[in-house]
């Protein structure tokens, strides 16, 4: 039943944008993240004058084995080719193992800041890529991938 409903949530949330400057895509891992894997987003960005908050989507299940995500974060300009690199650490449980996040059933969902008041450097088309930077080759447990951009509240 979670599966259908995760798959739900993925196909309303796959791609959606407005007007307001809104973006958010989402990228179904089913359950096995592998490491030579890039989930990569690409998006526009018109109004580069105005800050942003770039915001990482993971959903996750009773498999993962962890805690904690590590991800390598590629954030490239197509335009000028661009890239700047980070590595995240995302806490999923908290030290009593106990799942942090939202939802109901196994999948939670957690929301990550990336990027808070951000602007970006031009007017361009951008991609965010993310790779799983844990030890192990494929990662159980790892339901979705997502981003989202959004403007920055005042």
């Amino acid at each position: 039943m979670h599966k259908i409903l995760a798959v739900l949530a993925v196909l309303f949330l796959f791609v959606s944008c407005s007007d307001s400057g809104d973006f958010t895509q989402m990228k179904a891992v089913n359950g096995t993240w592998n490491k030579k894997t890039e989930q990569q987003f690409r998006f526009e960005i018109k109004d580069a004058q105005n800050p942003k908050n770039i915001i990482f989507v993971i959903r996750n299940n009773n498999s993962y084995p962890y805690s904690n995500l590590r991800m390598i974060v590629n954030l490239t300009n197509l335009k000028t080719n661009k890239k700047v690199t980070d590595t995240l650490n995302c806490v999923l449980a908290n030290p009593n193992g106990e799942w942090i996040g939202t939802g109901f059933g196994e999948t939670k969902e957690n929301l990550f800041q990336y990027r808070l008041n951000y602007k970006f450097p031009a007017n361009a088309s951008y991609t965010i890529g993310i790779i799983q930077a844990m030890r192990k080759d494929v990662l159980p447990g790892i339901e979705d991938i997502g981003v989202k951009i959004e403007p920055a509240k005042p």
